[in-house]
């Protein structure tokens, strides 16, 4: 049986996209997830892709979400956070690496050479050092308490051509550092995987498909709160650490704990 209500989780980048789905999937099980984004309106009903607007659709699951306002550039204000957790809840049981930032225009179908150079700045220096800091932050926390799941949302893009060589170079970094942080995690009882979703519901790649610029399979495709069933899954699991520097698909943490998507 999956049950948080006993538990603290961080997520990152979640305004929208997997984040807002992993804030709602670990809500609707009773966490308190503290979570990130840079998009915020005061205004209600709250706007979509909004900080408020995951906190509504995830706390009308369950659960409690507080949300935080800041840039994952800023080290000292990711710093700040973790210290308000562990300062209001004493222990950290989940940190979620999820925030990324999709460049503007969207690095595809072009060869790496003919992408400018911050492309690459944009998916590896927040998608890729942005997970590296949180954890800084978050391990102290949970070798302290021996006990606690670093999960790095990574894709498949990680071990196959997907988007663009910058793209792979990202998420392939991803899968690698939760494999490296097991092993330095393993004496203090604190587990790290990677976690591939595949072909989301997305808000961009809605917006991609809606632009003909994308195909997606509707009835296939994952919901975004699949993603976050899997992080509850995977926190209530009492052999975690034997999954631990694993890269895991969604797909099969869904299969293995044999939870249903919510669409």
């Amino acid at each position: 049986m999956i049950d948080l209500s006993n538990k603290v989780a961080v997520v990152t980048g979640a305004s929208k996209g997997i984040g807002k789905g992993i804030v709602e999937g670990l809500c609707e099980y009773g966490c308190t997830v503290y979570f990130t984004g840079r998009s915020s309106q005061d205004v209600s009903p709250p706007l979509p892709m909004t900080l408020e607007a995951t906190k509504a659709s995830a706390e009308s699951l369950g659960g409690t979400a507080i949300p935080i306002c800041l840039d994952h550039n800023d080290d000292e204000a990711v710093r700040a956070l973790f210290q308000r957790v562990d300062k209001e809840q004493g222990r950290l049981d989940i940190l979620v690496n999820n925030v990324y930032q999709i460049p503007n225009p969207p690095a595809m179908n072009k060869g790496f050479w003919e992408h400018p150079i911050p492309v690459r700045d944009d998916q590896c220096l927040v998608g890729l050092r942005g997970y590296y800091t949180a954890s800084v932050f978050a391990a102290p926390i949970m070798v302290r308490q021996e006990s606690g799941l670093i999960v790095n949302i990574s894709s498949r893009g990680g071990r196959e051509y997907v988007f663009s060589a910058s793209y792979g170079v990202g998420k392939a970094g991803v899968d690698r550092m939760a494999q490296d942080f097991a092993v330095e995690l393993a004496p203090h009882r604190v587990a790290a995987v990677s976690l591939s979703p595949s072909k989301v519901k997305t808000e961009f790649i809605l917006e991609m498909v809606e632009a003909g610029k994308m195909t997606l399979d509707p009835e296939g495709a994952q919901s975004v709160r699949l993603s976050g069933r899997s992080v509850a899954a995977l926190a209530c699991d009492p052999e975690i650490l034997n999954r631990s520097g694993q890269v895991l698909t969604v797909s099969e943490v869904q299969s293995n704990y044999g939870f249903t998507d919510p669409d």
